[in-house]
Order: C-alpha cells, then structure tokens, then sequence
C-alpha cells in the first residue's frame, strides 16, 4: 500500500508541473522597449527579427564581424558576416534570440552558406538595429504548393514548381535575404534570393535558391527546376507585394 501511494502521489506530481519544452519560452513582443536579455526574438512564424530597414529595404550589418559557434569571443568562428548578397544586395540576417554573456550581448543568427542550416553567435553590435517581420512563407514540396501568412492567416497561396529529383530543393529553414526585380524571361517579373543553396554550387549565383516567376508556366505545378521554387508571374507579382525582405521560408 505505501508504494502504491508513492506511485500515486509522483503521477498527482507530474500533472501538476508542467514540462518546459525547449524552445517553448515566449518570443519578445513587438515593440519591446529596453536592453535585449537572454530571450528568444523570433519564432519564424509571427514575429520574426532580422537586419533589415523600412518596407524590405535591406541595410549592410554595421561592422564585418565574426561568427562563431557559442556567445563568446573565444567560441570557434564559424563564418564572418558579409556586407552583400551573391547579387550585390545588402546582406540580411534573421536573428533567433539573444544572450547575455561576459558583459556583453549576443545574438544566434541564421547563416546564409553551405551546408545549409547553419546558426552561429554574433556580437550585438554586429548588426545594429532590429526590424520585425509578421510573415512566413511555406513551401510544401510534397502539394507543390506554397502559401504566405501574416501573423498566422494566409494571404497569399500558389501551385509551385520545385527542384527536379536530380537537383531537389532543399528542405528546412531558411529566409528572403533579397527581392530583385526582373526583365522577364526565365525568371519572371520577380525574385526573392533566400539563405538557402542547392546541390549545383557552380550555377550563376553560387548555387542560391530563389523564389521566381517563369516563362514555362506550363510546366507548373511539377517537380521542373535545378532547385529553385517557380511560381506563376501572376502569382510572384502579387507575392512581391506581400512578402518583405526577412521573411522565414519554411521548406517541407
């Protein structure tokens, strides 16, 4: 009877307590005043932080600083920070949270270079001022479909072109570092660069994904390209007005 009591009184335990998740902490709400703290600043889904400046007008981060691998100065550097895109765009960084460390703030950012899903630690001041983003954007490469959301509501959906099975898109994480407007042609009106890369590095570019209109809309949906996502230049247009520079792209 006392062990069953024990055992009783350990289950009564565990319901009462909740389990904290990792990466279940709240994100810093929009607006927040005050120094940065050991917190998350984005969730890739609603509230999304990155170094951008004005309705998707990209700036260069502040100094050429290094990454590395944990939030100090003496962690393993990992990459150094770059001042422009492939394409000579001001280079943009979506920043997941914040840590106080030895004095000083450091923020975990998503790399944009192979292999893909790299995060590394940067001094705050690498980077400089921080801009909000609501949107996200998914692709699913299983409903050739992809959909953007702000704050979690759907706004804009499209069937989509995705990489062939030789040359797939990648799955993951990623987000828009650049919109680019185009003559026409194979990429449409449009183009939106993300920090993700496909399997041909010597393509145009280095190998980045993009997010481009078509001048095979045929071809759509299907699994047509060398890794980028195709949309419709009826569709990628009315994207272009929706999707701001900084906004997480989830590829599943």
């Amino acid at each position: 009877m006392r062990l069953v009591a024990q055992t009783i009184v350990l289950a009564v335990l565990a319901i009462a307590v909740p389990v904290q998740l990792a990466g279940a902490a709240e994100v810093r709400a929009p607006g927040a005043q005050g120094p940065l703290a050991d917190e998350r600043l984005s969730d890739e889904r609603t509230v999304t932080r990155c170094r951008t400046s004005g309705e998707g007008t990209a700036r260069a981060p502040a100094e050429r600083g290094a990454a590395r691998a944990g939030p100090a100065g003496a962690a393993r550097r990992v990459a150094r920070l770059r001042f422009f895109t492939e394409d000579r765009r001001p280079e943009v960084y979506l920043v997941l949270e914040a840590r106080r460390s030895a004095g000083a703030t450091w923020l975990r950012i998503r790399l944009p270079m192979r292999p893909n899903g790299r995060t590394g630690w940067v001094r705050a001041s690498a980077l400089g001022p921080l801009h909000v983003v609501r949107t996200q954007l998914v692709v699913d490469r299983r409903s050739l479909r992809a959909t953007l959301f702000r704050a979690g509501r759907a706004v804009w959906t499209s069937p989509i072109g995705v990489g062939a099975p030789g040359t797939p898109t990648p799955g993951g994480r990623f987000y828009v570092r650049e919109r680019l407007r185009a003559s026409g042609g194979p990429y449409g009106p449009w183009a939106f660069g993300t920090s993700a890369y496909s399997t041909l590095s010597d393509w145009p570019g280095g190998g980045v994904v993009g997010v481009h209109g078509t001048d095979r809309p045929g071809l759509l949906p299907g699994r047509v390209s060398h890794g980028c996502i195709r949309v419709p230049n009826r569709a990628i247009a009315r994207l272009a007005r929706l999707m701001p520079v900084g906004t997480p792209v989830h590829i599943r």
